[in-house]
């Protein structure tokens, strides 16, 4: 991986937690703030890392993007599947480097482009989105920073049936999961896992029922995973007045064979 900024590259542009960007660095090009100008032909060829002073004198720090920077910027003006719940869903669904996964709704396509940086050029994720402005929206995302040979993109409702057979996931990002229950089962290779994130309770209670009708799912769980930072500083050391808590319940099940 190259360890220097060049002509084309996405950089994650920091100045606070609350003011960041990710841009992508063209040749000749300029980045705008309201704390100034930087040149991008003056960051060309440095390190990742870096330290740049604006046009009036405010110091930015340049980075490669991580994969939690690229995924929250997906989802700044919709909701996404946080990072601490994406790491969830990939480690317990055991989706790894190889997987064919299906993924319903696309949403910003936050997931989806974790997905297929898990499942890597051996495997490859089939997302669907019923609603034409969020596949839009989606596919403009994930061309900026996906490799498009591991994902098909479906703009159509999962629930008229799941194109792909002998799938190692399906992940539900859905209002109404339990209605694709169904789908999912005759989607994936036994033993291997339905996921269903959802905001709300109520959600959760209709798909459980659904999964623990007709004895065709194991081991059926439901998690909610919190995240807290902590301030460390000298003398007064403690949680900071807001963490990111409630996001959504992932609820996780295995398809036996009936």
């Amino acid at each position: 991986m190259p360890t220097t900024i060049e002509d084309g590259d996405n950089v994650f542009i920091f100045l606070d937690v609350k003011r960041n960007w990710i841009r992508k660095v063209k040749a000749g090009a300029k980045f705008h703030s309201n704390k100034g100008i930087i040149e991008f032909d003056d960051i060309i060829g440095r390190p990742y890392g870096i330290k740049v002073e604006s046009h009036s004198g405010t110091i930015f720090q340049i980075h490669r993007p991580s994969q939690n920077d690229i995924q929250i910027s997906m989802g700044r003006a919709t909701q996404i599947i946080y990072p601490k719940d994406a790491g969830t869903i990939v480690n317990e669904a055991g989706i790894c480097a190889g997987s064919r996964v299906v993924e319903a709704g696309t949403g910003s396509g936050s997931l989806t482009w974790v997905l297929s940086r898990i499942v890597g050029s051996e495997g490859h994720v089939y997302t669907y989105e019923v609603r034409e402005d969020m596949y839009n929206r989606a596919q403009k995302n994930l061309k900026r920073f996906a490799d498009m040979d591991r994902i098909t993109m479906y703009n159509k409702d999962v629930l008229d049936g799941i194109e792909e057979r002998d799938v190692d996931a399906v992940v539900f990002d859905l209002a109404t999961p339990w209605l694709a229950v169904k789908e999912a089962h005759v989607a994936l290779k036994p033993s291997r896992f339905v996921v269903s994130y959802s905001p709300t309770i109520e959600q959760v209670m209709k798909t459980c029922k659904e999964l623990g009708e007709e004895g065709k799912w194991g081991m059926v769980k439901t998690l909610e995973i919190l995240e807290r930072e902590l301030m460390v500083r000298e003398g007064k050391t403690r949680p900071p007045t807001w963490m990111v808590g409630h996001t959504g319940y992932i609820t996780f099940a295995r398809k036996l064979m009936v």
